[in-house]
C-alpha cells in the first residue's frame, strides 16, 4: 500500500465515505456536525465558516476543501433564501478549495452550500448575531485553550488558508516587508480577528526569519482555532538534536509573561526555534517535523522545506503542467530583514546534499500533536504517523535519494509530462530573474542601513558569515550569494543538462540532440541580454544591468555579500568604471582580508563545516 496524504481507503470502504465538517463555535456551543455524501470518490470535504461566532458586524466568510478535485459551486444562503453569495471557482490541489464572503450579513440562520456535480449537495447551518461574541474564558496556565483537535480535516484548512494567504498571479512576485502585512490583509487572511477580540490589531508586528516564519503561521492557524502547537528547542548541527518541547497547553516555564498576548508568546517562540529543528534526523521521533514522500499529494500548501544549509521554506501552491507549460511549485520564506517573499521551487534557491553533520534536508510536515487521555500533549512518532489513517505519508524516501535523483524526482512530480526544452530553460531563467530582482531589495536594504550613520557592521569569523546576529545577519547576502552562484550554474548549464537526459524532453522532430543543444545555446544568450533590472547606487541613482552581466560577473559575487561595502561593489561594477563612479564606500581591510581567505567557499560551491 503506497503512502500517500491522505492514506487511500479500500474500495468497499469508498462505497461511502464520511465527509467531515470541520465547525468551530464558542466553548458554550460546542458541536461536531457530520455529513456523508453518495459519491464514491469525493473524498473528505471541510467546511469553516468565520469569524469564530458570526454577527452581523463583520463579514461573514466560508472556506470549503476537498481531497479531490470536484465540479463544485459554493453558495452562502441568506435568512430569507436569497443567495447573497456563491463561487464556482475551484481553487488549489490537493486540497482544492472554495471561498465566499457577505460583507455585512443580516442576522438569522445562513446556509453555506457546496453543490457538486453528480453529489448531493452539501449545507450547513450557520447562526449569525445581532451582537458580536462575548470574550470566552481562558484556560488557566495555557496561552490558548483547546477546542479542537488535529486531523485530516483541519490540515486541509490549513493547507488551504496558506494557500488563499499568499495567492498571487503566477506571473508576480509578491514580496511584503513584514509578515504581519500578509496577516493583516483581509483580503488574503479570512482568520483576520476570527476569535472576535480584535486579536489582529497594529501592536503586533511580525518580522520573523525563515525558520520563525513557517512556526509563526502554524501557531497563528492554531491560535485561531485552537488546536495543540508546540516547538522544540533544538541545537544546530552535527547533526541537531531536540532536548526540549513546549506547548501551549505546557509552556516554556522560564518565559514569564508569555500570555499575555499571541504577540508576546510568539516572541518567545521566535527566541527559541532555529532551522536546525527542521533538519533534524529523518528517522529521529523527537523533532517537530516528519518527512514525506514525493508526490502531488504529499507536497501540499503548508508543507516545509528544508534547506541543509540552514534555510527554510514553507510551500504555497502548486501549478499543474498545462499547455506545455512545466508545473510549478511555489514558496515562501523570510530573510534575516524580515522580508517574506514568494519564490519558485528549483535547483537555484532550494539546495539539496547529504552531509551527516547536516541532519536530514528536504520537504516535511509539521508532526501531529494529539491529546491524551490525561488532557498532555504529545508527538505521534514516525511509525504512528505511517499508520494513521488521517495522515499516512511518513516516509524516508528523500534520505534515500541522490543529490541528482532528488531533483529528478521533483521534476517528475511538478511534470510527469515530457517537457519543452526551450519553455524548461526560459522557466528556469525565470526562476534566476526572480532570484536577482530579491537580491536587489536586499541590497537595497543594506544601502539604507549604510546611510543610517549606524557605522560598520562587525563581520563574524570564519562559517559563522552565514550564520549570526545583528546588523550582519541582516543587511549581508552570504547565503543568499552562495545560493545565487549555484543558481547562476544551473541557468548556464541547461543546454548541457538537456544533452545529458533528452529523454526527459519533448525534443524537436527532425533534430539531433546537438542541433537541439546548439539552439538552447543561441536562445539562452538571446534571453540574458534582454533581460534587465535595476539597482540604486551609492548617490541614489538608478543603473540598470541584465541578466547576462549578472553570469558574466558570477566571480565577483563570490565576495559581492559585505553590507559595509557600496552597492556598486556588491553588483559587480567594473573598476574604474562609470557605474562605480558613485561608490564611497569599502569594506575594511581586515575584513576584505577574511572575505579573501573564505572566497574558496563560494568558488566550488561547498558550504563550510560548522555554518
Amino acid at each position: 500500500m503506497s503512502c500517500a496524504f491522505p492514506s487511500r481507503r479500500s474500495a468497499a470502504a469508498a462505497v461511502s465515505l464520511l465527509i467531515a465538517a470541520a465547525w468551530l463555535f464558542p466553548a458554550a456551543d460546542a458541536r461536531a456536525a457530520g455529513l456523508f455524501g453518495s459519491c464514491n470518490d469525493a473524498g473528505q470535504v471541510a467546511m469553516l465558516p468565520a469569524p469564530l461566532s458570526p454577527w452581523k458586524g463583520a463579514p461573514l466568510r466560508v472556506l470549503v476543501t476537498a481531497d479531490k478535485p470536484l465540479d463544485g459551486e459554493l453558495s452562502l444562503i441568506a435568512p430569507d433564501g436569497s443567495i447573497a453569495a456563491k463561487s464556482g471557482v475551484r481553487h488549489g490541489g490537493p486540497p482544492y478549495y472554495w471561498f465566499a464572503e457577505v460583507a455585512a450579513p443580516a442576522p438569522g440562520m445562513w446556509q453555506a452550500k457546496l453543490a457538486t456535480s453528480g453529489c448531493s449537495a452539501i449545507t450547513h447551518q450557520i447562526a449569525v448575531h445581532d451582537n458580536p461574541p462575548p470574550r470566552p474564558p481562558s484556560a488557566a496556565g495555557s496561552i490558548w485553550p483547546l477546542r479542537a483537535n488535529w486531523n485530516r480535516a483541519n490540515e486541509d484548512l490549513f493547507s488551504a488558508w496558506i494557500a488563499k494567504l499568499f495567492d498571487a498571479p503566477l506571473d508576480t512576485e509578491p514580496s511584503w516587508k513584514a509578515l504581519h502585512e500578509v496577516l493583516r490583509d483581509r483580503s488574503r487572511n479570512m482568520l483576520i480577528n476570527y476569535l472576535g477580540r480584535g486579536e489582529d490589531n497594529a501592536r503586533m508586528a511580525l518580522r520573523p526569519d525563515c525558520a520563525d516564519l513557517v512556526y509563526f503561521l502554524r501557531a497563528y492557524f492554531a491560535y485561531k482555532m485552537g488546536l495543540p502547537f508546540g516547538y522544540g528547542k533544538c541545537s544546530r548541527g552535527k547533526p541537531p538534536r531536540c532536548y526540549g518541547w513546549f506547548t501551549n497547553v505546557n509552556p516554556d516555564p522560564s518565559r514569564p509573561g508569555q500570555n499575555a498576548s499571541f504577540g508576546e508568546y510568539l516572541r518567545v517562540v521566535a527566541d527559541a526555534v532555529q532551522s536546525g529543528a527542521v533538519r533534524v534526523r529523518a528517522n529521529d521521533d523527537n523533532t517537530d517535523f516528519y518527512t514525506v514522500p514525493l508526490t502531488q499529494e504529499t507536497l501540499r500548501p503548508g508543507t516545509v522545506y528544508a534547506d541543509p544549509y540552514g534555510h527554510v521554506m514553507m510551500l504555497v501552491r502548486r501549478v499543474p503542467e498545462q499547455g506545455g507549460a512545466a508545473g510549478v511549485f511555489l514558496s515562501v520564506d523570510g530573510e534575516p530583514d524580515g522580508t517574506v517573499a514568494r519564490k519558485r521551487f528549483w535547483r537555484g534557491n532550494f539546495l539539496f546534499a547529504h552531509e551527516p553533520s547536516l541532519g536530514s534536508p528536504g520537504f516535511k510536515r509539521f508532526r501531529p500533536i494529539v491529546r491524551e487521555a490525561n488532557g498532555g500533549l504529545r508527538r505521534l512518532t514516525n511509525a504512528e504517523i505511517a499508520k494513521d489513517p488521517n495522515y499516512g505519508d511518513f516516509s524516508l524516501e528523500q534520505s534515500q535519494l541522490s543529490v541528482e535523483d532528488f531533483y529528478d524526482r521533483m521534476d517528475e512530480v511538478m511534470s510527469p509530462e515530457p517537457l519543452d526544452p526551450l519553455r524548461a530553460m526560459k522557466g528556469a531563467i525565470d526562476s534566476l530573474e526572480e532570484q536577482v530582482k530579491t537580491r536587489v531589495g536586499s541590497i537595497e536594504n543594506g544601502r539604507k542601513f549604510q546611510n543610517s550613520g549606524k557605522g560598520e557592521a562587525a563581520m563574524p569569523d570564519g562559517a559563522a558569515i552565514f550564520a549570526t546576529t545583528g546588523a550582519w545577519e541582516d543587511f549581508a547576502t552570504p547565503a543568499r550569494d552562495f545560493r545565487l552562484l549555484i543558481a547562476i550554474d544551473v541557468v548556464r548549464g541547461y543546454p548541457d543538462r538537456v544533452a545529458r537526459k533528452p529523454g526527459r524532453y519533448a525534443m524537436p522532430a527532425g533534430k539531433s540532440v546537438a542541433e537541439v543543444k546548439a539552439e538552447l545555446q543561441s536562445a539562452l544568450a538571446a534571453e540574458l541580454s534582454s533581460r534587465k533590472f535595476s539597482y540604486t547606487r551609492s548617490d541614489g541613482s538608478q543603473w540598470t544591468l541584465t541578466l547576462k552581466d549578472v553570469i558574466d560577473r558570477a566571480v565577483d559575487f563570490e565576495m559581492g555579500y559585505n553590507l559595509n561595502d557600496c552597492v556598486e561593489l556588491r553588483w559587480g561594477a567594473p573598476s574604474g568604471s562609470q557605474e562605480a563612479s558613485t561608490c564611497k564606500r569599502h569594506a575594511p581591510a581586515a575584513q576584505r582580508a577574511k572575505m579573501t581567505d573564505y572566497r574558496s567557499w563560494f568558488r566550488t560551491r561547498h558550504w563550510p563545516t560548522g555554518a
